[in-house]
């Protein structure tokens, strides 16, 4: 299981090529992202960085442009002598994904390091529609092969439906084996998501009442208060089950519902997800309106300020019925979990950004209580806050102080780290990883087929209702609509800590 104590990467490990390097993921996550572990020194100094994208320009001006985004994406302002370090490890190559002059190009490049230098990790920061065309490229300029030590980092969406992902997959494993394949789910990189293994596993109060005999229901929530952003040419194609929960959010749940695995590596992590992900109850086709729901923002306000409809965004096709919001509910049919719905949602212009599990527990027995103001209390809570927050909080009741039986919830918060303390981002953690060949947190293959299993029937059916869809206005925590997915009238969505 990766930690924040990393050693230093492989020695031999010198090259980094980053596809689609002028894109928002780049900008927003990756530089950031290196240039902490730089700061750190968690970068080997011959490590090396090759930035590839279509935009025509220099190294000095991709330099120039990097120190830009690095200015406005970090915290804090760079620290000039990292900043130096860092722009100094990257070349920049311009040229179209499909051109083999521009591949040969990066062999020149890599070339100068020396012979002894056979480890380099292809990122594909890029549209999906232009995997396969680089995974040839790379082929045929000869960085393939499943007896060299290349690896090849796939962000998502890993296909857009079950068939394209078998496709996908199979085109990479004509050239790369499945050991030189990252499938890279940023969500798993969060402390919070690590830290949910040790809550559940390391603590004796936890692991005894994780499981249908104590627990009622489960929510997963990730909710964004921005729209697409100028991503309409993706996400009016994607919508929010397959950009959010077919991933995300189906990895999250497979996380909080998993069994201890036997040992902690790669290998043995999946494959108790995947038991998870093959135990999840089929949705019927004829069902499919019982177990999920999906909406699209209308006009609104986000923080005071007016914003429009999606059907109003640039690049949004007309009468498009993509939705921006999505409900869920799935049943995991195995011992430790049968009978518990497990509450999946996520959108687009929702009143907050928050991404948090909520695990709400059964009432205890009443009898104790009878005719007093605690037969009438909720119910207590488990909360793990991904974002804004990363914290776990627990819900109790405790007895105010007076003379009557008067009640009060009292919430104990845990942070993940002391003050002053400073955590690591999501991709700091997983570009160690993947310098450093540790595969715990990302996806294999088979996980990525189960989920889309899961998912299918709705994305069926949803393909051939495309004359209507419900709206929500932005700003607003969705559709009431959703509500009907609740199996008892008790239950509502977990809008707050």
């Amino acid at each position: 299981m990766s930690t924040n104590n990393k050693a230093s990467p492989n020695k031999s490990h010198c090259h980094f090529i980053i596809f689609g390097a002028t894109g928002n993921l780049v900008s927003e996550k990756l530089l950031p992202a290196l240039y902490e572990l730089d700061a750190t020194g968690q970068l080997e100094p011959a490590l090396r960085f090759v930035a590839f994208a279509r935009r025509e320009m220099s190294t000095a001006q991709w330099v120039e442009s990097m120190q830009e985004m690095l200015a406005k994406k970090l915290p804090q302002p760079p620290a000039p002598a990292i900043l130096e370090q860092l722009c100094a490890r990257f070349d920049y190559v311009a040229g179209d994904y499909t051109s083999p002059a521009a591949y040969a190009e990066i062999k020149t490049l890599l070339g100068r390091t020396g012979d002894n230098c056979d480890s380099t990790v292809f990122y594909l920061a890029i549209p999906p529609n232009d995997f396969h065309e680089v995974i040839t490229q790379l082929h045929n300029a000869g960085f393939s092969g499943v007896d060299n030590r290349h690896r090849i980092v796939v962000e998502k969406p890993f296909g857009e439906d079950i068939d394209s992902a078998r496709r996908l997959n199979t085109h990479l494993h004509k050239y790369f084996s499945e050991e030189q394949i990252y499938r890279i789910d940023h969500y798993l990189g969060k402390e919070t998501v690590q830290n949910l293994l040790v809550f559940r596993f390391a603590n004796t109060l936890i692991e005894p009442i994780w499981n249908r005999n104590y627990i009622d229901h489960v929510q997963i929530t990730v909710a964004e208060n921005h729209g697409i952003e100028g991503r309409a040419g993706y996400y009016d194609h994607a919508g929010a089950l397959r950009d959010m929960l077919q991933n995300h959010m189906m990895q999250l749940l497979s996380v909080v519902a998993m069994e201890p695995p036997a040992i902690l590596d790669a290998d043995a992590l999946r494959d108790e997800k995947v038991k998870v992900l093959r135990s999840i109850r089929p949705i019927p086709k004829r069902g499919v309106n019982n177990f999920a729901f999906r909406a699209q923002y209308a006009a609104g306000h986000i923080d005071r300020a007016a914003v429009p409809a999606y059907s109003a965004e640039d690049g949004v096709a007309e009468n498009s019925t993509t939705e921006t919001f999505v409900a869920a509910k799935f049943y995991i049919d195995n011992w430790r979990w049968s009978g518990v719905p497990f509450y999946l949602r996520t959108g687009k212009r929702l009143a907050h950004k928050m991404s948090q599990i909520s695990i709400c527990f059964r009432h205890p027995p009443k009898q104790l209580f009878r005719e007093t103001p605690v037969e009438n209390l909720d119910p207590n809570w488990a909360i793990l806050s991904l974002q804004p927050h990363e914290a776990m909080h627990l819900e109790l009741h405790t007895k105010q102080p007076g003379l009557g039986m008067d009640i009060r919830t009292t919430k104990l918060v845990a942070s993940y780290r002391k003050e002053n303390e400073k955590g690591s981002d999501a991709y700091e953690t997983l570009l160690l990883d993947i310098m450093e060949g540790d595969r715990s947190l990302f996806i294999r293959f088979d996980e990525v087929e189960w989920s889309w299993r899961v998912v299918d029937p709705i994305l069926r059916h949803w393909s051939l209702d495309t004359e209507f869809i419900h709206t929500y206005p932005a700003g607003s925590w969705g559709p009431d609509e959703a509500a009907r997915l609740f199996d008892s009238e008790s239950h509502t969505w977990r809008n707050h800590l």
